[in-house]
């Protein structure tokens, strides 16, 4: 790897923190992109890693941030981490900015149902199929529309947010796993003592 292409972790951000600095890049180029200011609303649908990253990186610039998703466990989890605006379908409200860090077709279509006219949709979540949005409501409601694809541009200013503490990523890890358990873990088999935080982290140091 040459030099030019790494970052230096200063000594609050730890192997844990490290391994969440890509995560974090993607979610803080997310929220650049969004342009959502102090005070202003801001749905972040999908709260997995990145969505739950995105709303932490907003919610600390003082964005009132809500979060959409499909069961009750995975909004309880975003619960505890003390976001009180969560949604299984978006309130009658319009928002300043919306991002989409789902996996639902449908979710680009109701991102721009629900973001208000002359504002931001971002969209960094994949779904398994291709996602249908009718661009006519894109320009009618004069929206701006950005996809957000790697965490490059974003992975300094993540990491200052972690030694800084103001993002403090650790509690979207479930557990750590030596590398013998790597594959367990990708064909998605978790323990259930491990809860309902979103990342399980392997490191090859553990035995």
């Amino acid at each position: 790897m040459p030099v030019r292409a790494l970052q230096p972790l200063p000594g609050p951000v730890d192997p844990e923190l490290g391994a969440l600095v890509e995560p974090g890049g993607n979610a803080l180029r997310a929220v650049r992109a969004a342009a959502v200011a102090h005070g202003e609303r801001l749905l972040v649908i999908g709260p997995g890693t990145i969505g739950l990253l995105a709303a932490m990186i907003a919610a600390a610039q003082g964005v009132e941030v809500h979060l959409l998703g499909v069961t009750g466990r995975s909004l309880a989890f975003a619960r505890s981490l003390g976001f009180t605006h969560t949604w299984t379908t978006p309130p009658e409200v319009g928002f300043d900015a919306v991002i989409d860090a789902s996996t639902g077709p449908g979710s680009p279509a109701l991102a721009l149902d629900v973001v208000e006219p002359g504002r931001t949709v971002v969209f960094i979540g994949l779904s398994a199929e291709p996602s249908l949005a009718d661009t006519r409501r894109l320009v009618l409601k004069d929206v701006t529309a950005v996809g957000v694809l790697s965490a490059s541009g974003g992975l300094a200013g993540t990491i200052d947010l972690y030694a800084s503490g103001q993002v403090d990523p650790r509690p979207l890890v479930a557990a750590t796993v030596p590398l013998e358990e790597a594959a367990s873990v990708l064909a998605g088999k978790r323990q259930p003592g491990w809860g309902d935080a979103p990342k399980i982290l392997v490191d090859p140091r553990l035995g």
